[in-house]
């Protein structure tokens, strides 16, 4: 069984109410992918915005394998130091990443930033060897529209991820940075100029389902499950 983590910040935990683009993905590969899979991680929930907490089980589809390791709040430098117990506890095979908004916005510059995705990947090979992943550059959001300097740090950080893809991947551990997808409009495909809604969660799963079809062969073409 080949075993999917995601991993990411509010736009992958999602909140009550959402489906989430880790659900909009289960759905394509559960129509696209020819063996037994599943998605694992140490956390279940979506995030309650009223009770400010991950509490959530709200889910719209109650068969759907909500394992993640995602948070509210949440990016490089939260989920390094924890990445490597979360891929033996769930013997992760392909790791599913979407970080760094939060890190730009409030921790660590684009350097900083790159440097934990090093130690990321680090951990992870070191509970798992053979682990892949897929990681998907950062999305500007609203504040990256009215803040110069922050959305320069947005796009220096999707360089330095490239280049942290193109120096670490191995024939046996292999990385893909997924494309931004090219239409994704935060006007459009989100609800309050940066957590996805409907359109939004598509065209993630969409990224993360064509980077693993073109560059490894699984599943197939992006489906609207």
């Amino acid at each position: 069984m080949l075993r999917f983590m995601p991993v990411g910040d509010s736009m992958t935990i999602g909140s009550a109410g959402d489906h989430t683009w880790r659900y909009r993905l289960w759905r394509h590969l559960c129509a696209t992918y020819g063996g037994p899979f599943t998605l694992v991680g140490p956390r279940e929930t979506l995030y309650d915005q009223g009770a400010d907490a991950p509490v959530s089980y709200a889910y719209a589809d109650p068969d759907f394998p909500c394992g993640h390791l995602a948070g509210w709040g949440e990016g490089w430098l939260h989920m390094a130091p924890l990445i490597g117990d979360a891929v033996r506890a769930g013997r992760a095979d392909v790791l599913l990443v979407s970080l760094g908004l939060i890190d730009l916005g409030f921790y660590t510059n684009a350097e900083q930033t790159a440097q934990n995705v090093r130690a990321f990947i680090a951990a992870a090979r070191a509970a798992n060897p053979r682990v892949r992943a897929v990681l998907l550059p950062v999305i500007p959001n609203v504040r990256a529209g009215a803040d110069p300097s922050f959305a320069e740090q947005v796009d220096h950080f999707n360089e330095l991820l490239a280049k942290a893809v193109a120096d670490l991947d191995e024939p046996g551990s292999p990385l893909l940075l997924a494309s931004l997808p090219p239409s994704y409009d935060i006007h459009v495909d989100t609800y309050d100029g940066t957590h996805p809604n409907e359109s939004g969660e598509h065209k993630l799963a969409e990224a993360f389902a064509e980077a693993m079809y073109e560059g490894w062969g699984v599943g197939g073409p992006y489906t609207q499950g």
